[in-house]
């Protein structure tokens, strides 16, 4: 799953990263990024829009959906496609969340270990996600998960579905609406570029906002 993440990259190395031309926007460095909070992300408003950074509300939920209706905030590969809840949106509505790294908590002798997971080579993670206009007028967005892979399946079964760089403009197309189609030319980060290591507990607080969340400790 994707529950905690941290994103402190400025935008002019987003922007760099992602190779697309890209309206930026000034973004302060976050390290314990939660859910029900916005969050960045870059998409398009409408299909003729250039592509923003923008604020999204990391809790997805259709505004034809009710007020009881879930706020899911990842959504699996498996089913994205094809679930009432999310099919629209992952046909017309995809985002990239921008992160450095996330968090996942391994249990070790009867308590959890936090763990930051993140790019080997300091780059940032691009994270695939889908958004939809909630009923009080806001977008709101869902990261997409997949089984985790690599490294990444020493301490959680999933991970977020980060791409690589050749994947990054056909999944922001509005014109590629088809699942097999999408399936062609978009894959995910390759495994290997993937390291983690144990952080502090303090990151259990998502009060605690600073740099030391992301730093290696001893475990």
């Amino acid at each position: 799953m994707c529950g905690r993440f941290a994103l402190y990259s400025p935008p002019p190395k987003l922007s760099e990263s992602l190779r697309l031309p890209l309206v930026e926007r000034e973004l302060r460095p976050r390290y314990n990024v939660a859910p029900s909070t916005f969050i960045t992300a870059v998409r398009r408003v409408d299909d003729d829009a250039p592509l923003v950074m923008d604020d999204l509300w990391w809790g997805y939920r259709p505004h034809w959906a009710q007020g009881t209706a879930p706020q899911p905030i990842n959504a699996k590969v498996e089913s994205v496609a094809t679930s009432r809840y999310f099919r629209a949106a992952f046909a017309h509505h995809r985002c990239l969340v921008p992160a450095d790294g996330w968090f996942e908590w391994l249990p070790v002798n009867g308590r959890k270990q936090p763990h930051y997971l993140t790019r080997a080579d300091g780059e940032p993670l691009w994270l695939a996600g889908i958004w939809a206009e909630r009923a009080d007028g806001k977008a709101g967005c869902a990261i997409l998960t997949e089984p985790a892979r690599g490294v990444a399946k020493e301490i959680h079964d999933r991970m977020p579905l980060a791409l690589d760089a050749q994947s990054l403009e056909p999944w922001l197309d509005p014109h590629l609406t088809d699942r097999e189609t999408l399936r062609q030319v978009v894959h995910h980060l390759e495994a290997g570029l993937m390291t983690h290591w144990p952080v502090s507990t303090r990151v259990n607080r998502p009060t605690q906002d600073d740099a030391s969340l992301v730093e290696p400790i001893s475990s």
